[in-house]
């Protein structure tokens, strides 16, 4: 297992997810390694179409697709994944970075979601929620599952 990835479109651009996201990546980097991989967002034009809305996800899946290695196990996040409670979320974790070769993979979209490449590359879909959250805010809770996961008994 070569760590923990957690590759997200777009920056974070508020003071406090960012303060929050880097505690929780302090933590588990006492646990295992840790890479946060950003892709630049794609604009969004302003009451796009559908077709308009399908190129963006489309351009920032290439992002995505760019930035996995053959070897990674993709776990993409999305509201049609599969939930977990938090200890089945830690032993899931834990036996998966057991069994993989290359690193485990967190895939975060962008505000319009993933492209259907980047969900056909996923080793699995994961689902914190049936709700929305914003891609930043999403980061960050990601992160403290993943400590909470990894410093769980």
């Amino acid at each position: 297992m070569k760590g923990i990835g957690v590759l997200c479109v777009g920056k974070i651009k508020e003071g406090h997810f960012r303060d929050g996201i880097a505690h929780y990546e302090k933590m588990i980097r006492r646990s295992v390694p840790l890479e946060i991989l950003e892709c630049p967002d794609q604009a969004t034009p302003d009451k796009a179409v559908p077709a308009q809305e399908e190129e963006i996800r489309r351009i920032e899946g290439g992002r995505i697709l760019a930035r996995i290695r053959e070897d990674d196990y993709v776990i993409a996040l999305c509201i049609d994944g599969k939930s977990y409670d938090s200890p089945a979320f830690a032993s899931r974790l834990k036996r998966r970075m057991g069994s993989t070769q290359g690193r485990v993979i967190f895939v975060i979209g962008g505000s319009l979601g993933l492209s259907r490449e980047v969900l056909g590359r996923a080793d699995e879909k994961l689902s914190f929620s049936s709700m929305t959250f914003p891609h930043q805010m999403m980061r960050m809770i990601l992160l403290e599952q993943l400590e909470r996961a990894l410093t769980s008994s």
